[in-house]
């Protein structure tokens, strides 16, 4: 007989952290809709209870304490979405390669928002590019099973790292982020422009928002507001808020 992976206990030890030797927080960093003129999302970023760098906590996670501290995170996050009043969508990161069952795993989740009474149709699940997974077809299946759920997926660091052609062939996350080395200084260099415009292309195609990551500066942000970009984030809009969410910029309001 199969055993059990989850029940109810399991979540709460998981929930509150049980078996890590530190602890954590967050900061929120908004996802612009230029064309609505308004917040899409806010992202959670981890950080240290005094807003240390997400460095000095992600240091600290290790393959043995991988999945308890991907599952902390979803309850932190939703909790202090929710403590924050948040009413917009909220981008969770996530590691694939701490996720062995979708449907067991995201109970923890599901129990948080529940409680703290967040919509889970308000979630939207980051998960990396840069990442090198050990199986691509273990992320596909998470991917299926989430959106399955309701959830949204949203590709992130798009054009960085370790490119995977078959999870745009195979699956449709609702967002794809371009990564920042291909917005940092775009306007001044035509080769950036062209895997863009190919990018936004295929985007149009499958019908996947894209957003622009990593934005600092106005030129940067009017090339790729005039390349058909709605979504945006970045320091020009506003930098990540530790434990508040902060009020974007939006260069076409001024």
């Amino acid at each position: 007989m199969e055993q059990e992976l989850f029940d109810q206990s399991h979540c709460d030890h998981c929930a509150c952290g049980a078996g890590l030797d530190f602890d954590f927080s967050f900061a929120f960093q908004p996802v612009v809709d230029a064309q609505a003129g308004g917040v899409l999302a806010y992202e959670a970023l981890v950080r240290g209870l005094n807003g240390e760098g997400a460095l000095q906590v992600l240091d600290r996670v290790s393959r043995k304490n991988m999945y308890r501290f991907d599952q902390a995170c979803r309850v932190k996050a939703v909790k202090l979405a929710a403590e924050l009043g948040m009413d917009s969508r909220l981008c969770i990161n996530f590691m694939p390669n701490a996720v062995y069952k979708a449907e067991t795993c995201i109970q923890t989740t599901l129990a948080a928002a529940k409680q703290y009474e967040f919509d889970t149709s308000r979630l939207i699940f980051e998960f990396t590019e840069v990442e090198n997974l050990t199986d691509t077809d273990h992320l596909i299946g998470i991917i299926d099973a989430y959106e399955e759920m309701g959830f949204s997926i949203a590709l992130d660091d798009y054009g960085a790292g370790y490119s995977r052609m078959n999870l745009l062939t195979d699956t449709t996350p609702q967002f794809l982020k371009l990564d920042m080395s291909l917005i940092r200084d775009v306007e001044k260099h035509p080769r950036k422009q062209a895997v863009i415009e190919g990018i936004l292309l295929t985007n149009y195609r499958l019908g996947i928002g894209t957003i622009a990551e990593g934005i600092e500066t106005e030129a940067e942000y009017q090339w790729c507001r005039s390349a058909g970009i709605r979504y945006f984030q970045g320091y020009l809009l506003a930098r990540p808020g530790f434990e508040t969410l902060p009020a974007p910029y939006i260069p076409d309001e001024q």
